[in-house]
Order: structure tokens, then sequence, then C-alpha cells
């Protein structure tokens, strides 16, 4: 599992999002943060509350080759 912080042009707050390895969004805080550094510690906090494991398929995606190009 994975802590990241966003913010975005509509919510310009800082956000913590648990994601797993591969990709999806676990959970996501409603509350604003000033700072990533505030919205990541946050994050982790929670992150050890919720004591799970991530059993999600980690493998990476592959692209499909893209011919004509060098």
């Amino acid at each position: 599992m994975q802590v990241t912080a966003i913010s975005t042009p509509r919510y310009p707050e800082w956000r913590w999002r648990i994601t797993d390895y591969a990709g999806e969004t676990v959970e996501e805080s409603q509350a604003g943060f000033p700072s990533i550094a505030a919205a990541v510690a946050a994050g982790t906090e929670r992150l050890v509350t919720m004591n799970v494991v991530d059993r999600s398929d980690a493998t990476p995606r592959t692209w499909p080759p893209r011919f004509g190009r060098r």
C-alpha cells in the first residue's frame, strides 16, 4: 500500500490517498491539509490503523510495441 498527497485546482488543499500496488484507490481523505507533509503523515497514520495486507497484482502492464518509431 502507498500513501500519496494530492491537490487539484478545484480542491487546492492537500489530501491523502491510499492506493494498493495495482493502482486502485483504497481510501481518500475528505479533510484538507495545509502541506504535503501533513497530508502524508495523516494518511500514514490511517494506513497503520487499517492493518490491511495488499494482495493486489502488482504486475506492470505491458505496452504494445510502436511500429515505425526508432
